[in-house]
C-alpha cells in the first residue's frame, strides 16, 4: 500500500536529512475482538484506519522497524505526532516510556533499545477511556456524556498523527524557542539532551551570521540572535528567517533548521497591534475535522488547503479549534501569512485533577508550536467547559482559570492570551464573547448595546428551553474598560441560505462599532451533524444566494442602515424612491476617497452592474482608518418588481466594496396562521 501521509511532519523544526516514517500498516489487536491490520495515522474510529470502531477503550498496535544501517553511531528518536489517550511504547518487549495526553507531540531516544540495520518490534499500548470528562477532549463524544453532547463528534482514539524516527547527533538539539518579538532579532533559548549537553557549544546562524552559545550544567542556553536589515513578518510580507542550530563536528553532529519570524502582537488600550501597526481580526473558527478520517487530515494537500479556503472566503486569521494542528498546517500559515488562534482540547468535568491535565498539556503545546509568527493569540478554556459553565458562581473554578492564564503566561510573554474564550472573563488579554442570534433586529441592537457598554450580558440558550444569561466578566473588580473587545463565534440561519444572509447583515453590525477588534465566525466547514459551516465537509461551497464572504469580510466594507425582514427580502418592493443610507468601515492604512454606486439588477444577481449606464445614484464619501463614516444617502428609482439593489464602493476605478439588498414581496401571516401577501 502507499504509505500515508509521507511527508516530514516537522518542517518548522527541519531534520528531514535523516528521519524515517513509520506511517502505513500496523498490526492492531483490540481488546475486544479479532486481531486485525490498521492504517497509521488515523483514529481507529475512522473509515480511514480501516478498523472503524467506536468505544473501543483499549488496543496495540505492532510493527517491525528497521533503522537504517547508516544511522550507527547516531542517536535514534522515536516520534509520535499525538496519541490518544495514554501510549506505553515498548520494543523488543522493553518498556521505553509512557505519555499521557492525546493532543500533544513526545518523543523517546531509543538509541539503547535498536541495532542499526537489524529488525525489532515496536509495540504501542493504547488506553482511549469512553468516559473523557475529565481529560483533555475536545468536542470527542464521552460516555457518560458530555454536558454539550449536542456538539460533540465522533471520539479520535489512538495513533491519529504521524510516526516516524529520526537521526541526531550524539548531543542533540531537544527543543529551541525563538521570539522576535523585539523586531530586531531573536531571543533565543533551548535544551539540549544526548551524549554530553552540559557545557556544549550551540552554533546558532541566520541571515549569515553565527553565534556560538554555551549550555549550563543543565544542557540549557540563551541568548540573543540578531539580524541586518530586518524584514519583519505580517499578512502582507510573511517572511521567516531559517535559523540553523548546529552542535558538535562532523558524523557526530547534530544539525537542525528551524523557521521563526520577527514580529511583534500586543494590546494598547483597546485596540490590537501586530508590527505596531493597527490590527482588526477577521477570522473563522475551523474545528480540523474531516468526513472519513476524522481530526487527522486525509492527506498534506487536503490539510494545507483549508487555509486557502478561508483566504478566499476574505478571512484572516483562523481559530484552530480544541485541537493542535499539526505543524505542518501551522508551517503553512506562517509561510502564506495567516493568522492563527491556537487553543488546546478542554475536559469538560472540573475537578483539581481534570484542571491539572489541562494545563499539563501547555509547556508541550508552547514547545512545539510557539516558533511559529502565525500565531498571535493563545486561548485556553472554552466556554466555561471543565470549569462545569460556573466561573461566577465558583470562586474554585474562577481560580482555575486564572491559574490556567498565569501558567500560560509564564510559558510564553510574547503574545496575548483568552482565558476563558466566550463568556465570563476574570484575567484575560482580550474579553471575547459567543453569541448567537437569529433576529436580525435584536442582534443590531444588542450588539450596539454591548459595543456603548450599556450592556455586559447576552442570551445564551444552553438548552431547548434553557436560555441563560452570559455576561463578558466572571467578577464584579474585571476592568470594564481599557482591554480589546472582540468577537470569537458568531453565526445563524437553519438554511444555507439563511447562513448566507446572517453573514451578510451580522458581521456588518459588528464592522458598525469601531471600540470591537474584530470577530470570528462560526465556521468554516460543516462537521457531522454540525452544519454551520460555510462549506460543507467536502469543502464544497453552499447556497450562498448571490453573496461573496469575502465582500463582508473585506479590508472596507458598506454598512446599510436597514434592519432585514428575511433571507431572500432584506426589504418590500418599494413603490416609490428609495433612500438608502450606508456607512463605511475602512480597516487600510491610508483613508480612502471612493465613490459610492447603486443600481438595481434582478433578483438573486450575484454582480453589481458593471456600465455606467446601469448606475441609479450615486455619491462621494472619504473614510478614515478605523473609523465607520456618517452616513451617506443614495437614492434609487421604485424598480418593476421584485430586484437587487447593488451598492458598492470604487476608488482610483477598482470596486473595493460590495453589497446588496433584496427588494421582495414580504409576506405576513394572517389571524388563521395562513400567510398572505
Amino acid at each position: 500500500m502507499s504509505v500515508p501521509k509521507p511527508e516530514y511532519p516537522r518542517p518548522d523544526f527541519d531534520r528531514s536529512d535523516r528521519w524515517l516514517t513509520l506511517n502505513g500498516e500496523w498490526g492492531f489487536e483490540p481488546a475486544e475482538g479479532e486481531p486485525t491490520a490498521i492504517v497509521v495515522p488515523f483514529a481507529w474510529e475512522t473509515s480511514a484506519s480501516g478498523v472503524r470502531r467506536t468505544w473501543l477503550e483499549r488496543a496495540v498496535y505492532r510493527r517491525e522497524l528497521v533503522v537504517p544501517g547508516d544511522w550507527d553511531g547516531r542517536r535514534v528518536i522515536l516520534s509520535f505526532g499525538a496519541v490518544h489517550h495514554v501510549a506505553r511504547v515498548l520494543i523488543d518487549g522493553i518498556h521505553v516510556g509512557t505519555h499521557t495526553g492525546g493532543y500533544t507531540s513526545f518523543e523517546f531516544d531509543i538509541t539503547g533499545f535498536v541495532t542499526p540495520g537489524e529488525p525489532a518490534e515496536l509495540v504501542v499500548e493504547v488506553d482511549a477511556p469512553a468516559d473523557k470528562r475529565e481529560i483533555p477532549h475536545g468536542k470527542q463524544r464521552s460516555i457518560p456524556r458530555d454536558d454539550y453532547d449536542g456538539v460533540s463528534f465522533t471520539p479520535t482514539s489512538g495513533i491519529w498523527q504521524s510516526v516516524w524516527l529520526e537521526a541526531r547527533g550524539r548531543t542533540y538539539l531537544e527543543s529551541a524557542a525563538l521570539r522576535g518579538d523585539s523586531l530586531t532579532g531573536f531571543a533565543v533559548s533551548g535544551r539540549l539532551a544526548g551524549d554530553a549537553p552540559a557545557g556544549a557549544e550551540v552554533v546558532a546562524t541566520v541571515d549569515g551570521r553565527a553565534t556560538t552559545l554555551v549550555t549550563d550544567a543543565e544542557g540549557r542556553f540563551d541568548g540573543l540572535l540578531t539580524v541586518d536589515s530586518p524584514r519583519l513578518w505580517s499578512p502582507a510580507d510573511p517572511h521567516l528567517y531559517a535559523v540553523e542550530f548546529r552542535i558538535g563536528d562532523g558524523d557526530a553532529a547534530d544539525r537542525v533548521v528551524a523557521t521563526a519570524g520577527l514580529r511583534s502582537i500586543e494590546t494598547r488600550g483597546e485596540q490590537l497591534f501586530l508590527n505596531g501597526r493597527r490590527l482588526y481580526i477577521r477570522g473563522v473558527l475551523d474545528q480540523g475535522y474531516w468526513p472519513e478520517s476524522g481530526l487527522t487530515a486525509p492527506d498534506d494537500a487536503s490539510l494545507l488547503r483549508d487555509l486557502e479556503l478561508a483566504r478566499d472566503l476574505g478571512f484572516t486569521l483562523v481559530r484552530k479549534h480544541l485541537k493542535f494542528e499539526e505543524p505542518r498546517w501551522l508551517h503553512e500559515a506562517d509561510r502564506m501569512g495567516m493568522l492563527v488562534w491556537a487553543e488546546p482540547a478542554c475536559p469538560s468535568r472540573f475537578t483539581p485533577d481534570a484542571a491539572l491535565a489541562f494545563e499539563e498539556q501547555l509547556p508541550g503545546l508552547v514547545e512545539r508550536d510557539g516558533n511559529h509568527p502565525s500565531i498571535v493569540v493563545w486561548g485556553l478554556y472554552n466556554e466555561e467547559w471543565g470549569l462545569d459553565w460556573d466561573i461566577p458562581g465558583s470562586q474554585e473554578r474562577a481560580a482555575a482559570a486564572v491559574h490556567a492564564y498565569d501558567t500560560m503566561r509564564a510559558l510564553d510573554d510574547s503574545r496575548p492570551i483568552v482565558e476563558n474564550s466566550g463568556w465570563a472573563h476574570v484575567r484575560t488579554d482580550l474579553v471575547d464573547w459567543h453569541y448567537y442570534d437569529e433576529d436580525p433586529a435584536a442582534w443590531a441592537a444588542n450588539v450596539a448595546a454591548l459595543a456603548s457598554g450599556e450592556k455586559e450580558t447576552f442570551e445564551v440558550k444552553l438548552g431547548p428551553d434553557f436560555v441563560v444569561d452570559k455576561s463578558f466578566y466572571g467578577s464584579s473588580d474585571f476592568p470594564r474598560t481599557g482591554v480589546p473587545i472582540l468577537n470569537s463565534e458568531f453565526g445563524a440561519g437553519f438554511t444555507s441560505l439563511e447562513r448566507a444572509w446572517h453573514v451578510r447583515w451580522q458581521t456588518q453590525e459588528i464592522r458598525r462599532h469601531d471600540r470591537f477588534a474584530g470577530y470570528v465566525y462560526t465556521e468554516l466547514t460543516d462537521v457531522e451533524h454540525e452544519m454551520a459551516g460555510l462549506l460543507d465537509t467536502e469543502r464544497r461551497p453552499k447556497d450562498w444566494g448571490g453573496l461573496n464572504p469575502a465582500d463582508s469580510n473585506a479590508d472596507t466594507v458598506i454598512v446599510v442602515d436597514i434592519v432585514p425582514q428575511r433571507a431572500g427580502a432584506d426589504i418590500p418592493v418599494p413603490t416609490g424612491p428609495l433612500t438608502v443610507e450606508v456607512r463605511v468601515s475602512h480597516h487600510g492604512d491610508a483613508p480612502i476617497d471612493a465613490t459610492l454606486h447603486a443600481a438595481w439588477a434582478a433578483s438573486g444577481s450575484p454582480e453589481h452592474p458593471v456600465t455606467a449606464e446601469s448606475v441609479d445614484a450615486r455619491a462621494e464619501l472619504t473614510a478614515a482608518p478605523y473609523a465607520v463614516t456618517a452616513p451617506v444617502a443614495v437614492t434609487v428609482p421604485a424598480p418593476s418588481g421584485a430586484a437587487r439593489l447593488h451598492l458598492w464602493l470604487e476608488e482610483g476605478g477598482r470596486s473595493i466594496a460590495h453589497t446588496f439588498v433584496d427588494a421582495a414581496v414580504i409576506e405576513q401571516p394572517n389571524r388563521r396562521g395562513a400567510r398572505q401577501s
